[in-house]
């Protein structure tokens, strides 16, 4: 039996985990009194027990709890910012080539951001297999349920008598310095980051991620790219996916799961590039999990909800 601590489980992200593993019988959970979660020492003291360690904290948060591990043999899985680009640390994308052995025996692992696993998924294979350049200057818009802004953000779309301007899509990050920007373009190996356009929208949870192409950008036409997906993403929580729901994609249609779809629409001139999934799903939770059973030689999907296909 191995041992977990959930470091951050009041948090939206913390709380999915949490559930996920609640009937793991070859897990169990390290759970502090509601007087110790903010104890530096009752943290710590379970920081160190664990042989897994979920840190569901802000960035300056994260790296304190990160560095008061002291015991060689605890696994630290972040899912906040703090070391997603950082040195020491494994980014825990396991479909992207090579980087499930880097998990597997991994002690840092960083959990990627909600907004880059949607544009990784989907740039990261046209990259390595040479159909976009490193020089690519590409951008990328995502659809985001309000989920994704944690408590402070739930609680003020599902208040009683909210702001009106909460009922239409809204866009942020408008100064293009999101924080997932910079392990976009590291982890797909790009020169340039992309304009990014980040929109959350007035529903609970699920994301649409989609980078549109012009056919010269891309070496090869729009069949290259869909049988390079295709072929990438045979294995892990990453799966290619032609369906539409009679010509609309919908934001939500992998809500509650923990996996993930890839699809490539449009035509030979301009190309959609389009990856749907749950922002708490496979954008957070789900994969802290699937990195987690990775590193203790489990089938990775353990615990994990999938759609259909």
């Amino acid at each position: 039996m191995w041992t977990v601590f959930i470091d951050g489980s009041a948090g939206t992200t913390g709380l999915r985990i949490a559930d996920r593993l609640a009937e793991r019988k070859e897990l169990r959970i390290l759970r502090l009194e509601e007087s110790e979660r903010k104890d530096p020492q009752a943290r710590r003291d379970a920081l160190n027990r664990a042989d897994i360690v979920f840190l569901c904290l802000p960035d300056d948060a994260a790296r304190e709890a990160a560095s008061w591990v002291e015991n060689p043999d605890t696994v630290v899985i972040d899912t906040s910012t703090a070391h997603r680009t950082a040195e020491g640390w494994v980014y825990g994308f396991p479909e992207k080539r090579g980087q499930r052995e880097k998990i597997r025996t991994a002690k840092r692992i960083a959990n990627p951001g909600c907004h880059a696993t949607g544009f990784i998924s989907l740039v990261a294979p046209l990259r390595e297999a040479g159909l976009i350049g490193a020089d690519a200057m590409l951008s990328c818009f995502s659809l985001t349920g309000y989920s994704g802004g944690g408590k402070k953000m739930i609680a003020a779309y599902e208040a009683a008598e909210r702001d009106p301007l909460l009922d239409a899509p809204r866009q942020y990050g408008l100064g293009q310095q999101h924080k997932h920007l910079p392990e976009m373009t590291k982890i797909c190996g790009l020169e340039h980051a992309p304009v990014f356009c980040p929109i959350v929208a007035p529903y609970y949870a699920g994301m649409e991620v989609t980078v549109p192409l012009f056919a010269g950008q891309v070496n090869g036409g729009a069949e290259a790219l869909r049988d390079c997906c295709r072929s990438y993403y045979q294995d892990g929580l990453i799966r290619y996916a032609d369906e539409t729901e009679d010509g609309f994609l919908s934001a939500g249609a992998l809500a509650g799961c923990d996996d993930l779809a890839v699809s490539v629409l449009g035509g030979e001139e301009r190309i959609l590039l389009v990856s749907r999934f749950d922002n708490l799903g496979k954008g957070a939770s789900g994969a802290a999990i699937q990195n987690m059973n990775i590193v203790l030689g489990l089938d990775e999907n353990t615990g994990l909800v999938r759609s259909h296909g």
